[in-house]
């Protein structure tokens, strides 16, 4: 079989190396490798699939259902596979190995189809919530993740960066960083994160109904994880005459349903938005750049 990457990988890594690498052009090669190493027999490519990996859906040698995930370093998917180890399917899929291929993860076979986004908004709140409370638990000794302080330190550098050469954006990056650093001078707590988690990072499973997937774990407060959940579906929120009053609403809901305070989980979800909408300015998505810039300034 040929494995050939999803367009959508491929305009996705187009925008984090946009000067280009050679895992795509490997990317083949390293999927047969991968294949006849553990038996496997495949099924087919998942289509759109992601934004960082090549997603397999393949059966192992005693026929059991399962997923082949390849993803490039720049995606951290050794981190990932710590991660998934320590929750041990948790609220989370599961490693269906315990060695180390670099970039490459055996999962548990969800259903790739079915998210918890095709649920009405509520329920799907409501759900995605409950599978990330599973998540959040102390992280193992000597932890190999990042920390939220640093990655948001790395993303603050390009959004001052983006400031000076935008100003119509720095007042907003302004607000964002300077609660980033009110949210950073004491954090309520130390938690394992999923780190890039929305409603499309949950989906159906036989071991329970709902289970995380994808995760980009970082050590940090729940409220930082918690904040990229406020902004799902943004474009309906923008749609909508009431949208602002609908995200302060939101934000209340989901702060008083895990636990978390409201005002943290309103300062991360300003950064993190700003952040997103400052990144997706630089690789070329206006559109994406205004509806979350716009959703940021009703924070």
């Amino acid at each position: 079989m040929v494995f050939e990457p999803p367009k959508r990988l491929v305009r996705a890594l187009g925008e984090t190396a946009p000067d280009g690498d050679d895992w795509l052009e490997k990317l083949p090669e390293a999927a047969q490798q991968a294949v006849a190493l553990r038996e496997l027999t495949v099924e087919r490519v998942q289509v759109p699939g992601g934004r960082s990996s090549l997603v397999v859906l393949v059966r192992t040698a005693d026929g059991t259902p399962a997923v082949l995930k390849l993803a490039p370093g720049r995606a951290r998917p050794e981190a990932e596979r710590a991660a998934l180890a320590h929750w041990a399917g948790r609220g989370a899929v599961q490693l269906l190995e315990p060695f180390s291929t670099e970039g490459v993860l055996l999962l548990e076979r969800l259903h790739p189809d079915v998210s918890v986004r095709s649920l009405p908004e509520a329920k799907a709140l409501l759900e995605a919530a409950g599978t990330l409370r599973r998540l959040w638990v102390e992280p193992p000794a000597g932890f190999p993740f990042e920390t939220v302080a640093d990655r948001t330190g790395r993303q603050a550098e390009a959004m001052r960066a983006r400031a000076e050469a935008d100003p119509e954006v720095a007042p907003l990056v302004g607000l964002a960083l300077a609660a980033r650093e009110e949210l950073l001078a004491a954090p309520p707590e130390h938690r394992l994160l999923h780190g890039t988690f929305r409603q499309s990072k949950v989906l159906g499973g036989e071991r329970m109904p709902w289970l995380a997937v994808g995760p980009d774990p970082v050590v940090g407060e729940c409220a930082f994880d918690l904040a990229r959940l406020v902004r799902d579906r943004v474009e309906d929120l923008i749609a909508q005459p009431s949208g602002a009053a609908t995200t302060r609403r939101r934000v209340k809901r989901l702060a008083e349903s895990l636990d978390v305070d409201q005002e943290r989980l309103r300062g991360w979800t300003l950064f993190r938005a700003v952040e997103s909408g400052v990144r997706a300015g630089r690789v070329g998505r206006p559109r994406d750049a205004e509806l979350l810039l716009e959703f940021a300034s009703w924070l």
